[in-house]
């Protein structure tokens, strides 16, 4: 984990408030927060939690992991694969055996570019070289409308 750039963080905030046109007060009162204390965490005085980086970002209609990275909460490396993945899953036009696939794949390539995934104890490897011949199936079944 990163350690807490809380200056760049406030500079970032501060940057974003004004391109979204919204006073300190206007943000904190959307965020949730006092006025104060969004305050002092623009001048880099206060070190926000994850949950009010994420309220502060819905306000600002912003990515949160962004602030998270900016934050030294999040490496920016984890930021990328937690919006690719969560692009994959969101796609509404393939299914879910489709999307699992892709995810298998990234993983594979991610492993082979010496990222290794986060696992939840079951062996992703054993599982990444039937993605290729899902694929493959898939792509015949797409050749073959009558199959």
């Amino acid at each position: 984990m990163a350690s807490l750039n809380v200056g760049n963080l406030g500079e970032y905030l501060r940057e974003q408030r004004n391109a979204a046109q919204l006073s300190l007060r206007q943000l904190a009162d959307a965020a949730g927060v006092s006025n104060p204390y969004l305050s002092q965490i623009e001048r880099g005085l206060r070190k926000p939690s994850a949950e009010v980086l994420q309220q502060v970002a819905k306000a600002l209609r912003i990515s949160a992991e962004t602030l998270y990275v900016r934050a030294g909460i999040l490496d920016e490396r984890e930021r990328e694969e937690l919006e690719t993945r969560a692009v994959i899953l969101a796609d509404p036009s393939i299914n879910e055996r489709q999307k699992n696939v892709l995810l298998q794949i990234y993983d594979s390539f991610r492993r082979e570019n010496g990222f290794v995934p986060e696992t939840d104890g079951t062996d992703k490897a054993d599982a990444t070289p039937g993605a290729d011949d899902a694929l493959k199936a898939d792509a015949a079944k797409d050749d073959n409308p009558h199959s």
